[in-house]
């Protein structure tokens, strides 16, 4: 089986930004079909990542899955970020769960910032859920960010993996 990758837009394509991370978990005994609806439901978010915080769900509701569609969220320490949804298509049994949006923060040199960040959630064909985030970030902020060490983005994503992974496992187990 080949794993699915990112479609990227031209501007935010891995190894031309100034900070890129790739974080990518294998969970045994869940399907894409179980973790999908505590991906896209933003208001689920903070119950499981610390990383994510005043968020404000597009006006048709909390799921992201409309192209086109802004909302925002703070995270790492910045205040909430604009973000516009750029692809969101439900994982099938044959086909993989895609979600990505651009986000940004105004300013001058020194503070705006644009990032990209995508999700794919897909089945393996031996048992386990594939759930792969990537995010490519231009802007000063990003630079630094990627001058951290430890990688604070790469940690902070590894967190959100994990955690939605367990709270995946947690809402099967109740059903």
């Amino acid at each position: 089986m080949s794993s699915s990758s990112i479609i990227w837009p031209q501007k935010f394509l891995p190894g031309t930004t100034d900070n890129f991370v790739s974080n990518e978990i294998y969970v045994p005994n869940l399907i894409a079909q179980d973790v999908w609806p505590n991906l896209v439901d933003i208001t689920r978010w903070e119950s499981y990542y610390d990383n994510a915080g005043q968020i404000t769900p597009p006006a048709s509701g909390p799921t992201l899955q409309n192209p086109g569609e802004q909302f925002s969220f703070a995270t790492f320490g910045f205040p909430p970020l604009q973000a516009q949804i750029k692809e969101s298509v439900a994982p099938t049994a044959t086909s993989p769960g895609r979600l990505a949006w651009r986000a940004w923060q105004d300013g001058d040199a020194d503070s705006a910032f644009e990032i990209y960040h995508a999700w794919i959630v897909e089945d393996t064909e031996w048992g386990a859920v594939r759930i792969l985030t990537q995010e490519s970030q231009s802007g000063k902020p990003a630079a630094e960010l990627a001058k951290q060490r430890p990688n604070p983005m790469l940690l902070g994503h590894q967190r959100w993996l994990d955690g939605l992974a367990a709270a995946s496992v947690t809402a099967k187990a109740k059903t």
